[in-house]
């Protein structure tokens, strides 16, 4: 999403982001079992470590997305446990979307699954899992959060249409809420309350994506539009493939802009919950949300035409209040 980080353009299957170097295992690995508790002798593990962290941090700083934006509000001693968070996030969604075939990105998903779960078993099998392991150990991070995520990149290999708009729900609540509830960890402040709002936002996000790449979707052969509202403001779906939007689509896309907006109202108290450190990020993320709404009726929802998109004057704007604490 590309207001958080599900939206990934600069990836293309000749780069093989996810071939031999982060995916297949890497046999000079140290992989001693890292069970809490368990003291890690080997010198090596740290020079191994660090190097994958530094891959992580590589790989994270070169996309510019809101998701890693965010990283510069946080304490230095957790910037680094958020790029390897990131990492494999960006590195599951590449595989998701830019893959050459769906039935490639199901055997790389499912590669990707058995190394979280080794990951998990002590037995992190690239550099990509063995940053990630030291995160999931400081942070106690939940498997299941994972798991979720990857369920999702699975799911849209298989299901390219959505019946009504729980089914949609059902899907954000494996592609974008996962993430939101692994930030909380990582701040130590994933309660019930906290998680709720969380998913709020993370919804709210995943839903102002889906409305802005309505026309990226539709050309890999997706529509997140929920079939009964699209019945009910007679949108069929040779409309969808147009190049200019049909004032039914318009509208809605109207409808659905404002639903999206009430998730982010609903969440925005999250920021008066969490740390203070965390209180912009929080902040961030949801106003970005709502500044993409705003990008989209503020071409009168003509997503067909051309991508509504923040500026970066915009984005700019955002993350100097959120600095600041004005925002």
């Amino acid at each position: 999403m590309d207001v958080v980080l599900f939206a990934v353009n600069e990836f293309k299957d000749n780069r093989e982001v996810a071939s031999a170097s982060n995916l297949n295992p890497v046999s000079s690995l140290n992989t001693a079992c890292l069970d809490d508790g368990m003291e890690v002798e080997s010198a090596a593990y740290g020079e191994e470590l660090r190097a994958a962290e530094q891959e992580t941090r590589r790989l994270a700083r070169s996309h510019y997305e809101n998701f890693l934006v965010a990283s510069v509000l946080l304490p230095a001693r957790l910037r680094q446990p958020f790029y390897n968070l990131y990492a494999f996030c960006r590195t599951a969604d590449d595989l998701a979307d830019e893959s050459a075939s769906p039935q490639l990105a199901l055997d790389r998903l499912a590669a990707l699954q058995v190394n979280l779960d080794q990951t998990y078993q002590g037995q992190p099998a690239n550099p990509l899992f063995l940053a990630l392991s030291s995160t999931i150990r400081q942070f106690d991070l939940s498997k299941c959060l994972f798991d979720d995520l990857l369920d999702a990149f699975r799911q849209d290999q298989r299901k390219s249409r959505y019946s009504d708009f729980d089914e949609l729900l059902d899907y954000c609540r494996r592609s974008a809420n996962p993430v939101g509830r692994l930030v909380l960890q990582l701040g130590n402040c994933c309660d019930s309350q906290n998680g709720r709002l969380s998913d709020e936002i993370c919804t709210g996000l995943q839903l102002a994506n889906f409305w802005q790449d309505v026309a990226r979707d539709y050309q890999i052969g997706r529509i997140y539009l929920p079939l009964d509202q699209m019945e009910r403001f007679g949108v069929d779906e040779s409309m969808v493939g147009q190049s200019a939007t049909s004032p039914q689509l318009r509208q809605l896309l109207a409808s659905e802009c404002d639903r999206a907006e009430q998730y982010f109202r609903r969440g925005l108290p999250l920021a008066k919950t969490v740390p203070g450190w965390l209180a912009g990020d929080v902040k961030l993320f949801a106003h970005g949300g709502l500044e993409t709404l705003a990008a989209i009726r503020k071409i009168n929802f003509d997503v067909l035409s051309r991508r509504p998109t923040v500026s970066k004057l915009r984005q700019s704007w955002l993350l100097v209040r959120a600095m600041t604490r004005i925002l």
